[in-house]
């Protein structure tokens, strides 16, 4: 891993979070993520699960983690299961965890080598009565391939059927989407390297430039300040491309004139940043531009001032979708008979911006968080509108990251990013 070390007490707290949420004489299960064959002996890099890594810090293949809280032995109340390294796997894969090395990490100090989960399992099961299982509930899932979770839960039902389930997703859905004060500093690390990314593509845009370049431009500046590499697939979408949401090609010429959107954020130890910015290629905004522009950045930012305690997620779209209504009709794009004669399922402004606004974000760049719950402090959420007009070839999102708090205004966790259409433009006009 290229991040620096973090202190285990945040493991030690999120694990003590989830047991005093679990069920009594209970025991929950959780598994690495497999490393994923591409075809003859190439894979893809490892990524670890995130619900393995918020639980114990633990960021290796092959791994399992077992709380137990009311096991009848001292020692079975938190354990890992880590595949035992050699010289052998030193020399050919690198250095793996050591037992002391993982207690150092997660703050377990039962650490058993996965050559013995199944004796000290069978052991476990007959302590327990109900069984933790870690399924992916995540609302935007869609998940075809078998995972090393979906494996080991089939087994171990066909193994002690007589148990009793239970599901571990509704407790990671709460606790996760509330942040801890080092989880906030480590999405601020993120944020921090995206900007350095920005900053570096500002100078860097011209006409004839390529947007992979650009995306070559951002992930030097990642890599080169410690990022995993991008939390998600880049998009970095100039001219007609910036209205299409999810384009990731990323492989057509800036032309003078156009804007691109460039939706892009680094990830640092396994966090995530989610930035979008729209700049002109020429450096300097038409008038038009510069009025959409300014029409998206009103809207984002008073989103964003909605974003407190106790604001239901589906309410607080419903008046994002008033802001942006009053912004396209004076851009002239929707008129009020428009408005007059919409479908209330899908709104007159739906026709220029047609996604959500926010959505949790941390660990996964679509975090988890309960929709239908009041917004809580600590909680981290993107602000991202965006008009998108296909006849002209333009497309404008702009996006930063905020955490709820107690009281008052959001913290604006891109705060020093540059947005603003003027200091967008000097700083593009730089010699």
């Amino acid at each position: 891993m290229k991040y620096l070390p973090i202190d285990s007490n945040l493991f030690v707290k999120n694990r003590k979070k989830f047991a005093q949420r679990m069920e009594s004489n209970s025991m929950a299960i959780f598994n690495s993520n497999d490393i994923y064959p591409i075809s003859a002996d190439s894979t893809l890099p490892f990524a670890q699960h995130r619900d393995i890594f918020y639980l114990s810090g633990v960021d290796q293949e092959e791994s399992v983690l077992v709380i137990f809280p009311d096991a009848p032995k001292e020692n079975y109340k938190e354990i890992l299961f880590l595949k035992e390294t050699n010289e052998h796997i030193a020399v050919w894969e690198g250095e793996k965890l050591t037992k002391a090395k993982a207690f150092e990490t997660s703050g377990i100090q039962s650490v058993f080598w996965l050559q013995d989960l199944d004796k000290v399992l069978f052991e476990l099961m007959t302590m327990a009565e109900k069984v933790y299982i870690n399924t992916n509930e995540h609302y935007r899932a869609s998940v075809e391939t078998e995972t090393r979770d979906a494996r080991f839960i089939k087994e171990l039902q066909k193994k002690y059927p007589a148990h009793t389930y239970l599901r571990s997703q509704p407790i990671l859905q709460r606790i996760r989407s509330v942040k801890e004060k080092e989880e906030i500093d480590l999405i601020q690390q993120a944020c921090d390297i995206t900007e350095k990314g920005f900053k570096r593509v500002l100078n860097f845009i011209k006409p004839g430039v390529m947007e992979y370049e650009i995306e070559a431009e951002f992930i030097h500046e990642f890599i080169k300040n410690r990022a995993s590499g991008f939390a998600y697939t880049p998009i970095v979408g100039s001219g007609y491309n910036a209205c299409v949401l999810h384009y990731i090609e990323n492989n057509q010429e800036c032309k003078a004139g156009d804007v691109i959107l460039m939706d892009v954020g680094a990830g640092y130890a396994n966090y995530a940043s989610d930035m979008t910015r729209s700049v002109p290629v020429s450096g300097k905004f038409t008038d038009r531009q510069k009025a959409v522009y300014n029409a998206v950045l009103r809207v984002k930012n008073a989103a964003a001032s909605m974003l407190v305690p106790g604001t239901i997620w589906a309410d607080y779209h419903v008046e994002v979708g008033k802001l942006m209504t009053k912004e396209l009709i004076e851009l002239g794009l929707i008129s009020q008979e428009d408005v007059d004669k919409e479908d209330p399922d899908w709104p007159a402004y739906k026709k220029y911006f047609m996604h959500g606004t926010s959505h949790h974000m941390g660990l996964d760049t679509h975090d988890y968080g309960i929709l239908t719950e009041p917004m809580e402090a600590g909680m981290v959420f993107t602000v991202e509108p965006g008009i998108y007009i296909p006849e002209e070839n333009l497309g404008i999102r702009l996006e930063d990251d905020y955490v709820i708090q107690e009281s008052g205004e959001p913290f604006n966790l891109m705060a020093n990013i540059p947005i603003e259409v003027e200091e967008i433009e000097t700083l593009m006009n730089q010699s």
